[in-house]
């Protein structure tokens, strides 16, 4: 909704507020600002001048030398080229150093060897259309009439200084949809005055109109009120500058002065009119009925439109002459040739309204009021003020009566209310709540209010509790948190997953989020099978058709979109869900952990590390890794990993036919079964108080022999003595029987109450040499 702060003037003191600190305070209360936009501002130094004597130039046969009055005394000679000047003309003229629209600037010079000292404007170039000046040239010198008065800055003769509020309207308030609605807000917000009386009906139910025009409501639902006014001797001209300007600014096109009334009318109300040509009117008769299945109708816009029986028309005695506040028809439009008109002020039902705009696809001005639900009160107000502008501008004849079809007085809404109760729940004390209340028209007596007509979003005392808030200034009501007995806790399962976020972004790994939805071709990117996987039956693509059942395939891609714009190394991790297809109509939804890279030294060895310290700092407990086959893994750089006999998932690297930089490695866990499995309370151990013995150990055992199989061998045979068991070397090469290698570990020896001695050491090392051979023949390199 745009409205000129100039228009508002009229409803509401604003002396000493300027636009922008008035867009502030009713965008604080409410009522938001989206842009202030000021008019004229760019236009400077051009002034009303009257041309005293024209010749042509006598070096130019298309040019033509003025001596134009400006009203100081002393005439300029400016050089034109528009040949509908003349002498005794009234123009715009921009004087040296003047600004126009655009950055545009006029300065003394010559025109083929004459000095011209200013420029004759067109309305184009003081920002006018042919709609803004319809009585001039519009490829000439705009050409004023003998009331403006030479010397008089442009800007304000043409009335173009105003500035433009355009407002964000929330559906709920279309008594906002209107300069009096927003004067009352503005009114209300600034604690002034408000100006914004409407005068009452002076001819009721009788009076010429009856012998003129009959109008029949058949369906007051969809039309609780429809008033009309018969005005005759009708003079189609020109709107006066002022309204003209104030549509403009309002971005409504001026037409007509008769079209421009009920533009204004609905605008200033914000109650939409329309104006039927009466010759049109078939029988004199106005029928506000239902549409007859097969009827059709040519509205403004010259399109002829199928009607259905669940539109709502406005009709004569045999045809739809208006769609009900949507549009009007086309036969009955107002033109040169009227000279009686029909004045239609009514209140139709909004969502009828709606319908039938949205089935038509006619979204108008009108239509959008209409939808939101406007006050039947406003009907025969904005058809006094309509006529009364008729009267104002000479265009016509107002005959006497008001036809008045309504279908029963609406009782006013009542609402009980407390100060102390609306109090208590703002949590403020607001000592003039009635007078805010009564500012914005709500009438407090006897402990309740009286809602005004045009509020039909105020029902309850909340509502009340609302107003005074906004009224009493939000940034003006303390922060304070809402009283109450409950406190919101994470639960164990959320704070473990947290600590598991931590984690992995401890260990070097950012966090990534990635869509649920993948398609087939992803799940082929990953050497994966659609098995158990659950397809979407309205999806947005083939690319995201069926619910992910790894988070493997979005790492994968995640991985590609990071190698592809040649981040050199990368540290991903993801905690999220999986969705399994188990029959159902619903998917299993698990929960799981991925992490990986490539880059930067990242291999399976590397994640492997990552991953043991990862579940030792998770779960206070040892991974067992053993050797396994994935399809999307490498197949001899992949292993599972459990705890405890429970497989919790597998790591490796990326198999190599999909295409990564070598190395890159991914591990994919069961989160939940970590969180079951989670030890997140560190234990106290103290500082041992004895020394330890080390001995280190080469080994020489088959290829196949899992390095794990051996530690597992040689912390049992260690028994409470061993501390550590830590693989640093593997050997292949000379000296080592082609089908074996040699592994090198490091054990730690230490007693927790005396100092060791080194045959005990000898002993237990002594018993996991002859474990190792008996269980897997591995022998003690020499």
């Amino acid at each position: 909704m745009k409205c000129s702060y100039n228009w508002l003037k009229e409803y509401v003191r604003l002396d000493g507020v300027t636009p922008k600190e008035l867009a502030h305070a009713l965008t604080m209360s409410g009522s938001k600002v989206e842009t202030v936009t000021e008019l004229g501002a760019d236009i400077q130094n051009v002034v009303i001048g009257k041309v005293l004597a024209i010749e042509k130039h006598p070096d130019a046969d298309r040019l033509f030398v003025c001596s134009v009055d400006v009203g100081d005394g002393t005439p300029r000679q400016i050089v034109t080229g528009a040949d509908n000047v003349f002498a005794g003309a009234v123009i715009p003229a921009a004087l040296d150093e003047a600004l126009l629209p655009g950055g545009k600037k006029i300065k003394t010079g010559k025109m083929r060897g004459l000095e011209s000292q200013g420029m004759l404007c067109s309305g184009d170039e003081l920002g006018l259309d042919g709609h803004d000046q319809p009585d001039s040239d519009a490829d000439g010198i705009l050409i004023l009439d003998d009331s403006f008065a030479v010397g008089t800055d442009a800007v304000e003769a043409l009335m173009l200084r105003d500035t433009v509020l355009e407002f964000e309207i929330t559906n709920n308030r279309p008594d906002c949809l209107s300069v009096i609605g927003l004067a009352r807000e503005a009114a209300a917000t600034l604690r002034l005055p408000f100006n914004g009386q409407t005068d009452a009906p002076r001819d009721p139910l009788q009076g010429e109109i009856t012998q003129v025009l009959t109008v029949t409501v058949e369906n007051d639902a969809l039309c609780p009120r429809y008033s009309a006014r018969v005005v005759k001797d009708i003079t189609i001209g020109l709107s006066p500058l002022w309204m003209r300007r104030r549509l403009r600014a309002c971005g409504v096109r001026p037409i007509n002065n008769i079209v421009d009334i009920t533009n204004y009318v609905m605008l200033e109300t914000g109650q939409p009119m329309h104006a039927f040509d009466y010759a049109y009117i078939q029988d004199k008769q106005i029928v506000v009925r239902a549409a007859r299945a097969g009827e059709t109708l040519k509205t403004l816009d010259e399109k002829e439109r199928a009607l259905e029986p669940s539109m709502l028309v406005i009709a004569d005695a045999n045809n739809a002459v208006a769609l009900a506040g949507v549009m009007g028809g086309a036969g009955s439009e107002i033109t040169e040739k009227t000279r009686t008109i029909v004045f239609e002020s009514a209140n139709f039902n909004g969502p009828s309204v709606r319908k039938t705009a949205l089935s038509l696809s006619m979204r108008t001005d009108s239509s959008s009021r209409f939808e939101k639900g406007l006050d039947p009160a406003m009907a025969p107000a904005a058809m006094e003020r309509a006529c009364k502008l008729i009267e104002e501008l000479n265009a016509g004849t107002v005959l006497s009566g008001t036809a008045d079809v309504q279908a029963g007085p609406t009782p006013p809404v009542t609402v009980p209310f407390t100060r102390e109760q609306i109090e208590k729940h703002l949590g403020v004390a607001i000592p003039d709540v009635n007078e805010l209340l009564e500012s914005l028209g709500f009438t407090v007596k006897d402990g309740a209010v009286v809602v005004p007509s045009w509020r039909r979003d105020v029902s309850i005392w909340q509502d009340l509790a609302e107003e005074a808030a906004r009224l009493h200034g939000y940034d003006n009501i303390p922060a304070t948190l809402p009283p109450s007995k409950n406190q919101g806790w994470l639960t164990e399962p959320q704070k473990l997953r947290a600590q598991l976020h931590g984690l992995c972004v401890s260990l070097g790994f950012y966090e990534m989020l990635t869509y649920s939805f993948i398609g087939p071709a992803d799940l082929d990117a990953a050497r994966l099978t659609a098995d158990k996987a659950k397809v979407i039956q309205n999806p947005l693509g083939e690319e995201h058709s069926i619910m992910r059942t790894a988070l493997l395939p979005s790492f994968i891609e995640a991985l590609s979109h990071n190698a592809a714009v040649r981040n050199p190394e990368a540290r991903l991790y993801e905690l999220n869900m999986i969705y399994t297809d188990e029959g159902g109509r619903l998917p299993l939804e698990t929960r799981r952990l991925i992490l990986g890279g490539y880059g930067g030294g990242m291999d399976f060895l590397a994640l492997k590390g990552v991953v043991e310290t990862l579940l030792g700092r998770f779960c206070r407990k040892e991974a067992v890794f053993a050797r396994a086959e994935e399809p999307s893994l490498h197949p001899g750089r992949s292993a599972s990993v459990s705890i405890g006999g429970r497989v919790l998932g597998v790591l490796g690297e990326l198999h190599p036919s999909l295409g990564f930089p070598p190395h890159a490695a991914v591990c994919e866990l069961d989160a939940e079964a970590l969180i079951e499995l989670a030890r997140p309370d560190a234990v106290f151990a103290s500082l041992p108080r004895f020394p330890a013995i080390s001995r280190d150990l080469a080994l020489i055992c088959k290829k196949e022999t899992p390095a794990a199989e051996i530690v597992a061998i040689i912390c049992k045979a260690g028994g409470a003595l061993l501390e550590d068991c830590v693989l640093f070397d593997v050997y292949e090469g000379r000296s080592i029987p082609e089908d074996s290698r040699s592994l090198a570990y490091r054990l730690t020896f230490r007693a927790p109450d005396r100092t060791l001695r080194d045959d005990e050491a000898e002993a237990a090392v002594a018993k996991i040499l002859k474990k190792l051979q008996d269980g897997l023949g591995v022998i003690i390199r020499s």
